[in-house]
C-alpha cells in the first residue's frame, strides 16, 4: 500500500473504533492518572496550556 492508502485505512480503522468509544478498555492505572491529572489541574488552574499555545510551539520546533 501506498503512505495516501495506509493513512486512509488507519482513518477507517479509527472512524470505526470511534463510533463505540465505550468498547475501548480503559485500565484502573489510566484512571488513576486521568484522576491525578484532574486533581492537578483543580489545584492549579492557570498551569495549562491552549491548544493554540500547543501547536505555536510545536511549530516552532520546526
Amino acid at each position: 500500500m501506498s503512505p495516501a492508502e495506509r493513512i486512509l485505512c488507519v482513518q477507517d480503522l479509527w472512524d470505526c473504533i470511534a463510533e463505540h468509544p465505550e468498547d475501548v478498555p480503559v485500565t484502573d492505572e489510566m484512571k488513576a492518572e486521568l484522576d491525578r491529572r484532574l486533581a492537578e489541574h483543580r489545584a492549579d488552574p492557570s498551569s495549562a496550556v491552549s491548544w493554540e499555545t500547543v501547536k505555536a510551539r510545536l511549530r516552532a520546533k520546526r
